[in-house]
């Protein structure tokens, strides 16, 4: 803005042009000053990029959670985070296999002290958090034991069965824990049988102290369903199972192979051990029944009608009775209905007399 001066009478001093202003001095800034201002303006850019994130992606509370950690970081819990606070660890994670729950709000809570701002959690009051873990079961911890026991003792663990004490045994283990179960100072008394060892995965890191009985174990036939006397065996009703060696009956049948054809020689129950002399091969021929009767020697075969005075399986001797010549004769059973006779001296009396050759 221009300003008019009026002079003194007494001063004698020239008057200045009006609207005229005095000279600007102008100084040059010093290095201290400007590395002042480029320190500011770099602590406002990266207040910016800190709050940029939040402002641009929100974080947003996921829904229930694996654990595969002793901790719960904050990007298991969250989306949203970035790489280098997704790492931060905010809760310990529950035991291995434990499941727990964790409120919405002491997440928040957790957050918020990180001075992350607020946290999206889409109407959700709690997270269930499940503690991953490698569960070594029964099955792997007794084939652990069999290893042990064949090679410090000298078991077959093919015939080895080992029943655990307690019900159903379990390791637990991180996931990561990789690698084969092994078991540890392995104690076996021969006499009661009984074994015991440190189950152990990696170096111990993770291990269980068991217990149990080895039982000797053999391949027996068991009967599917009831078998009534005489009745046909086939190879669907009998099932191969793993008994007890000290229970199983020493003549019991070891497959469904030699049973599958055969007849019950008596009432068989559903569910019992089948053995030897329990089943055995059909008859062929029947007692009362007509035969044909052969005779064969080399260049002559003759044939006649007969009558079985008893049964017979296959390759049995039987007595039969020549129709025409109305005379006993011992046959061996070749076939259903059919009998041979040998050229022995009775067969060759009895051959003599045979009226004509059947048709």
């Amino acid at each position: 803005m221009s300003h008019s001066y009026l002079a003194d009478d007494d001063a004698g001093d020239d008057l200045e042009p009006i609207g005229t202003q005095a000279p600007v001095r102008v100084e040059t800034l010093g290095t201290g000053a400007i590395l002042r201002m480029v320190l500011t303006l770099c602590a406002f850019l990266a207040l910016g990029f800190l709050t940029l994130p939040a402002l641009a992606d929100p974080l947003r509370l996921r829904g229930d959670v694996v654990a595969r950690g002793d901790v719960l970081t904050l990007g298991e819990l969250v989306d949203g985070a970035s790489v280098e606070m997704a790492a931060r660890p905010l809760f310990r994670a529950p035991a291995l296999g434990a499941t727990g729950t964790i409120q919405a709000r002491r997440i928040a809570d957790a957050i918020s002290a990180l001075g992350l701002g607020a946290v999206e959690s889409g109407g959700r009051v709690q997270v269930a958090v499940q503690r991953a873990a490698r569960r070594v079961g029964a099955t792997e911890i007794e084939a652990a034991l069999k290893r042990s026991l064949e090679s410090a003792y000298g078991l077959d663990p093919r015939t080895l069965s080992v029943r655990l004490d307690g019900e159903g045994p379990v390791l637990l283990a991180p996931v990561d824990l990789n690698g084969q179960a092994t078991a540890l100072d392995v104690t076996f008394d021969p006499r009661s049988r009984r074994v015991a060892g440190l189950i152990s995965l990696g170096e111990r890191q993770a291990s269980l102290r068991v217990s149990g009985l080895a039982v000797e174990m053999r391949e027996v036939a068991v009967l599917v369903r009831t078998l009534n006397k005489g009745e046909a065996v086939a190879a669907a009703d009998v099932a191969v199972e793993r008994r007890p060696r000290d229970g199983a009956p020493p003549d019991a049948q070891a497959s469904a192979a030699g049973a599958a054809g055969e007849v019950a020689q008596r009432t068989l129950a559903a569910g019992s051990v089948l053995r030897i002399g329990d089943t055995a091969p059909p008859d062929l021929v029947a007692r009362g029944e007509p035969v044909t009767i052969v005779y064969e020697t080399p260049g002559v075969s003759l044939s006649m009608r007969g009558q079985a005075s008893e049964s017979g399986r296959l390759g049995a001797t039987v007595s039969v009775v020549n129709v025409a010549s109305k005379k006993s004769l011992q046959a061996v059973v070749v076939g259903p209905g059919r009998v041979s006779v040998g050229p022995a001296a009775p067969i060759r009396q009895a051959s003599a007399s045979l009226d004509a050759p059947a048709r």
